[in-house]
């Protein structure tokens, strides 16, 4: 038996699961390459140019955006996805520029955490992009 990972689910607020694959899209250079709505619901993928790696995005009528950080009290981040830049002050604009706000805390010196536009955080940091 083979097995291989294609990439994360995330949810969204009901109607936002087209809009948030579009931020990622944008952000990542990949193609969103099937959505769907009803008028209550929306679904989305948005794929890597070879097709290798996914998001796809669901939205759920009861989604409540998480908290960064974690706060006890409120919805907990469950995932939070890692992307690399040769230019971390370029991607943080480009993704601000997006949609994306960055989070006042910011654990770690050289990487920037932000949340997309359906409050997901996503660190980026320097690393390889080959």
């Amino acid at each position: 038996m083979r097995m291989r990972f294609r990439g994360p689910v995330l949810d969204t607020g009901a109607l936002d699961a087209v809009a948030t694959a579009q931020f990622y899209a944008s952000l990542l250079g990949w193609t969103v390459t099937r959505e769907e709505h009803d008028g209550s619901t929306s679904w989305a993928l948005v794929e890597s140019p070879t097709q290798g790696l996914k998001i796809e995005l669901q939205g759920t009528p009861d989604y409540r955006r998480p908290v960064w950080p974690n706060d006890g009290d409120r919805q907990q981040m469950m995932v939070h996805l890692d992307i690399a830049t040769d230019d971390v002050d370029a991607a943080v604009a480009r993704a601000v520029a997006l949609g994306a706000t960055v989070a006042e805390h910011q654990p770690r010196a050289g990487q920037r955490v932000l949340l997309d536009p359906a409050g997901h955080p996503f660190c980026v940091f320097p690393g390889a992009v080959t």
